[in-house]
């Protein structure tokens, strides 16, 4: 009994172990946009909101996209 229970533990232990190295974690915090400078590789990327998964050179790159994304497009009207 007490030999079965220490293999589960053990068995446990190692696959938390074998996994937590396939994590890619990092310690940015990202801003209101979700998003933030990617200080090891240069560039702007996010992880949240509208560009979730995106780069962009910088942040007023990514700022001018939302504000291009967010502009209400031009409806042609003959009466105007």
């Amino acid at each position: 009994m007490i030999a079965q229970v220490s293999l589960a533990i053990l068995l446990s232990l190692s696959a938390v172990a074998l996994t937590a190295g396939f994590v890619d974690a990092h310690g940015g915090g990202l801003d209101a946009h979700g998003c933030h400078h990617d200080h090891k590789n240069g560039g702007y990327h996010c992880h949240q909101g509208p560009f979730a998964g995106q780069s962009f050179a910088s942040k007023s790159e990514m700022l001018a996209a939302l504000e291009a994304r967010t502009q209400l497009p031009r409806v042609f009207s003959p009466h105007l």
